[in-house]
């Protein structure tokens, strides 16, 4: 993990919530569509464009205390996914994530990497939502295998690689499950549904204003909600095990300044 990009602000979140029962098919690891070449191809080209390279410089500035003379935005991208709410609920058929952006790797001429996140605001546009210090997502994607995607659980800055049966945890900063060790699709998703069921949007956690509650869901096209404040929400979850935890956030910079 790198040195500055996932730092720890104490939050302390107490609650309770119960392991109900929840089983899905073996269809809910299926239907994780992964973006089209074309889609990952206009996600980058947005990363290259100025007001993008304005943010990773942002960032920079703010979190690195850098001033780079030269910004250079790699040509790859890599698809994110978030925890899926409807598999989540328990919903049949559910894949477990939803594509939430393309990370691309800013760096400073200094050495230090910046994630600029695309996020698609609508069909084949995607726009430049927010930068995150560190590489975390070229460097986890790189150990996935074939047929496997990135897969976040923000709650616990959670990292895992999402195949067709199940998860396998790279990185957390507070583990629900042992680094490296397979979770079964059904057994990962009892999980969540004991952690987050109650917390969803529309919950009564929610209108009440529950700590640490925040939005993880489909593309912000489909939200009705701008898209940097998406990528806030998405970014700013909390998670509840019944116990006092720390709230994990990545130092981010949304506007240039």
């Amino acid at each position: 993990m790198n040195r500055i990009c996932r730092k720890f602000s104490g939050c302390l979140v107490v609650a309770v919530a119960t392991l109900l029962p929840a089983t899905l098919p073996a269809a809910a690891s299926e239907g994780v569509v992964p973006p089209s070449a074309d889609d990952l191809a206009a996600a980058v080209r947005v990363a290259g464009q100025p007001n993008a390279i304005g943010l990773a410089r942002s960032n920079f500035r703010q979190v690195d205390h850098l001033e780079p003379r030269q910004i250079t935005m790699a040509d790859k991208g890599f698809p994110v996914y978030a925890l899926n709410p409807d598999f989540v609920r328990g919903i049949a058929g559910a894949p477990a994530g939803v594509l939430r952006s393309v990370a691309v790797t800013a760096t400073a001429d200094s050495g230090q990497k910046a994630t600029l996140q695309a996020m698609l605001e609508s069909q084949g546009t995607w726009v430049a939502a927010s930068v995150f210090s560190g590489n975390d997502e070229e460097t986890l994607s790189a150990r996935l295998r074939p047929g496997s995607v990135l897969l976040n659980e923000p709650q616990i800055n959670g990292w895992y690689e999402l195949g067709p049966d199940g998860v396998v945890l790279l990185q957390a900063s507070l583990p629900q499950s042992p680094v490296g060790e397979f979770v079964p699709l059904s057994e990962y998703q009892r999980a969540v549904h004991g952690r987050y069921a109650d917390k969803l949007p529309g919950s009564d956690y929610q209108r009440n204003r529950g700590i640490g509650f925040a939005q993880t869901g489909s593309a912000p096209a489909e939200s009705g909600l701008p898209v940097a404040a998406v990528a806030c929400l998405i970014a700013a979850g909390a998670i509840v095990v019944g116990a006092a935890v720390f709230v994990v956030r990545r130092k981010r910079r949304l506007t240039p300044r």
